[in-house]
């Protein structure tokens, strides 16, 4: 299993437990609640109905008096009434009155008139002087039936003459607890679909990172020049990633140092050995003819020298780079074409021509693209005969990672040796010419190194038809 799906998974089993658990708590403060609120009115209700009762109770004027009559007219009305989308047609409010000794003297509902009430709560802790209440089952068979009754004294001075009791049901308050209970139930239900899209999105921030890790890592390993990774508000990740950088760095030096040391050693051994037998020959007694063509070999090879030290140097600066500089945006039909007029003077009968259906452009240093399609059109120059064709054809292609632009350089000289064609990127490796001129054998370590440095590819192979193709690859960024 993918970490990345692990912490998602890890997330959402601790949002769904934590979003269920707030859930149920707040459900059961939901009921106790609302219900709490309804008794503060029922007690505020029965005190003022109390209140207003008392002269008629004391007069002895239950059934006839205003009291009466107000309760019969309420009996009858219909509110009509639309509560927060809830619609009210009818009255809930029921009212009862005892005496001291917890007789009924009066029933709104006219059922318990004359019935001795005495040993209910809400009765018997009034009349003793003591805050009244009670909840009952008016169906034993349905829990939802229960009914609040709460009650206050009814005084004739300081003593308690009666009670009086309102009671409701609460299945009048289960329209507005099931209403919350929903709203509750989605906005939690939002609440975990916004922190799984958070947790998905922290997952996805931290498998990316950790893909780019380990994508630079496998780079690392396989020798390509990648650029460390830089990560957007993640410190650990991007510390992790400068010492994979650094650690790199530090392995890559001391492996370049002593491969470079090792090469350019056996390289060096040819014209120094060649330096030193001539200079040794130099001190015999010779003709100035001799002594000249002894001197020019020493310059020459001298000058070789010169040229490897200065090629190694341009392309361990290269190598050492893992990102380009200044890039600009380059016509490449413009570029190519100011190498071949560098070149004209080199080329002697030689046809060099360049195809393009259209302007390519492409973003990257300039100089250093103008150098490696240089070093490849002089071994083309180098390669082909005399009066041979020498053909570039630039354009843009389709590649898996998008767009690019590729760039043939083909001539119709000999075919490259099998053996070789594996090898012809190597430091030091170069094919004798026709001409007979040495090559340092760092034009196309140098020019690989300048189009890596652009991730871009290069390869050679020989035509079917004859001669050989080199062929760059850019992406067109």
């Amino acid at each position: 299993m993918r970490f990345s799906l692990r912490i998602f998974l890890g997330y959402f089993l601790l949002v769904a437990l934590l979003a269920a658990y707030v859930l149920s708590i707040v459900r059961d403060e939901v009921k106790p609640a609302m219900r709490q609120s309804a008794e503060e009115v029922l007690l505020d209700t029965a005190n003022l109905l109390a209140a207003m009762v008392q002269p008629d109770l004391i007069a002895g004027r239950l059934d006839d008096g205003r009291f009466a009559a107000a309760m019969a007219q309420f009996a009858l009305r219909s509110p009509q009434a639309n509560i927060s989308g809830l619609k009210h047609e009818r009255t809930y409010l029921h009212v009862y009155i005892t005496d001291g000794q917890g007789r009924v003297l009066f029933d709104s509902e006219g059922k318990a008139v004359g019935q001795d009430y005495s040993r209910w709560r809400d009765v018997l802790l009034t009349l003793r002087g003591q805050y009244g209440a009670r909840t009952t089952l008016a169906d034993p068979k349905n829990p939802l039936s229960t009914v609040m009754y709460v009650a206050a004294p009814i005084k004739h001075g300081e003593r308690i003459i009666g009670s009086l009791t309102v009671s409701r049901p609460n299945l009048a308050m289960q329209p507005f607890i099931e209403r919350s209970e929903q709203k509750l139930s989605r906005i939690v239900i939002a609440v975990i679909l916004a922190g799984l899209l958070a947790g998905a999105l922290f997952s996805w921030w931290l498998s990316r990172g950790i893909t780019q890790l380990t994508a630079f890592a496998r780079d690392v390993s396989e020798g390509k020049s990648a650029a460390v990774p830089r990560f957007v508000a993640n410190r650990e990740l991007t510390s992790l990633a400068q010492a994979l950088g650094a650690m790199r760095d530090e392995l890559d030096g001391k492996a370049y140092v002593e491969n470079y040391v090792h090469e350019l050693t056996h390289e060096l051994k040819s014209p120094l050995a060649g330096i030193r037998a001539s200079a040794e020959i130099l001190h015999d007694e010779l003709s100035a003819v001799d002594r000249e063509r002894f001197l020019q070999h020493i310059d020459a090879e001298v000058a070789r020298m010169q040229h490897i030290v200065d090629y190694l140097l341009q392309l361990a600066s290269i190598e050492a780079r893992r990102e380009l500089d200044n890039t600009v945006e380059i016509d490449l039909n413009a570029l190519i074409g100011e190498q071949i007029s560098a070149l004209h003077s080199q080329a002697g009968e030689r046809q060099i021509s360049l195809h393009s259906g259209e302007t390519c452009t492409l973003r990257g240093e300039a100089f250093l693209l103008g150098q490696a399609i240089r070093n490849i059109l002089q071994n083309a120059i180098d390669f082909t005969g005399e009066h041979g064709q020498i053909q570039i054809d630039v354009r843009y292609i389709n590649t898996h990672a998008g767009m690019g632009v590729e760039i043939n350089i083909s001539n119709d000289g000999e075919a490259i040796p099998e053996y070789a064609l594996g090898r012809l990127f190597d430091r030091f490796y170069s094919l004798p010419r026709a001409n007979g001129a040495k090559s340092t054998g760092l034009g196309l370590a140098l020019t690989r190194a300048i189009v890596l440095l652009h991730h871009g590819q290069v390869q050679i192979q020989n035509l079917a038809s004859g001669g050989v193709v080199v062929r760059l690859v850019f992406p067109a960024r």
